[in-house]
């Protein structure tokens, strides 16, 4: 970092010259334009002008001919809504395929503010309007916490009572989860280059970032462990009769511990309770053991197994969590860290060498 010496040109203008290599790098001669964005944190922004341009209407052209793979379409405008792209423009010198059409309109359902604004044989326009002051990142790793919750207490709920629509009910919810993670990560990006939205959605806390991501994705990924639970419960139909009542409630006893562990994780994050965070850790190890012992003890049934198996990545993930939310604590220190640690600042005595002659 270089500092530059205000000068004062006039009566009122005050002006600071401008690093020469950047303007050699950004190819600015003398009477160009350049483009100033003053931030919330006080830093002053200078952007030459064709930065300034694209940033104010970038459009992002895909070019659907040589998208030749099955969900490809899809899964880019994806990433480019999690990307921040708020124009993307679909486009084929003949014409757009049926599949590809359908896969568009299959994610729009899926992305919050990003819709259809035009659409010919040979290219779909998309848009994106979403408000960024409108969400709060904690809210939105909130409720999609609560979703997958959800899906997973209707799917063990599905297998305790053999009710396969409710089973169907919580695969049809995975979609929800999707679609609150996708937002989540596109806000959490969009923070970390512009501090405006930062601020607006609460992701001011620069050095979280990353690990907030982490926490949605583990969040979405014990939704995607819950459909599958889901999924097992309705192929397990003509086989549920089969199954002993004991392992039916051992089931759901270890999903009622694999829920307690997740969401008692995630609390942490906001609370920073390390006692908490610890009994979350401790609690792993017991739905661990018990899920070793039942993969020892349960029948052959098939489906049986690989229900446990998820109900034990979900209580992993949950650990992880927990871990994650341990070591923040420690970062920031609050009332509940205090309580058991404190910091002492010490003066370190230099030992200073004697000269030599």
């Amino acid at each position: 970092m270089e500092s530059r010496k205000l000068q004062k040109v006039g009566y009122s203008t005050v002006t600071v010259s401008l690093p020469s290599e950047w303007v050699k790098q950004n190819k600015i001669s003398p009477g160009d334009l350049v483009f100033l964005s003053s931030e919330r944190d006080g830093t002053l922004r200078i952007m030459p002008s064709q930065i300034a341009q694209r940033e104010e209407a970038e459009e992002f052209i895909v070019n659907a001919d040589a998208v030749d793979s099955h969900g490809l379409l899809e899964r880019i405008v994806v990433g480019c809504y999690i990307l921040g792209r708020d124009v993307i423009r679909i486009t084929s010198a003949t014409r757009i395929e049926k599949e590809q059409i359908d896969e568009v309109r299959r994610v729009v359902r899926k992305l919050i503010g990003l819709g259809i604004i035009e659409e010919t044989p040979r290219g779909i326009l998309l848009q994106c309007s979403v408000d960024p002051a409108k969400f709060k990142l904690d809210m939105l790793t909130r409720r999609l916490s609560l979703i997958a919750s959800t899906i997973l207490l209707e799917a063990i709920q599905a297998f305790v009572e053999g009710n396969e629509s409710l089973a169907q009910e919580a695969i049809s919810r995975e979609d929800e989860a999707d679609t609150i993670y996708y937002l989540a990560v596109r806000l959490l990006l969009s923070a970390q280059v512009k501090p405006d939205i930062a601020e607006q959605i609460g992701a001011t806390d620069i050095l979280f970032i990353p690990a907030t991501r982490l926490i949605l994705q583990y969040l979405e990924l014990i939704a995607d462990y819950a459909e599958d639970i889901a999924k097992r419960i309705v192929e397990l139909k003509i086989y549920r009769k089969k199954v002993p009542f004991e392992i039916i409630e051992r089931i759901r006893n270890l999903s009622d511990s694999t829920q307690t562990v997740f969401q008692k994780a995630l609390d942490c994050i906001f609370t920073g309770d390390l006692k908490v965070a610890n009994e979350v850790l401790e609690m792993k190890k017991v739905i661990e053991l018990e899920s070793n012992r039942f993969m020892r003890e349960a029948p052959e049934i098939i489906y049986i197994r690989s229900v446990v198996t998820c109900l034990n990545k979900v209580a992993d993930i949950g650990a992880t969590v927990a871990n994650i939310a341990i070591n923040r604590a420690l970062e920031r220190p609050n009332k509940y860290v205090e309580d058991i640690i404190r910091t002492v600042k010490h003066t370190r005595n230099v030992p200073i060498s004697p000269k030599r002659s």
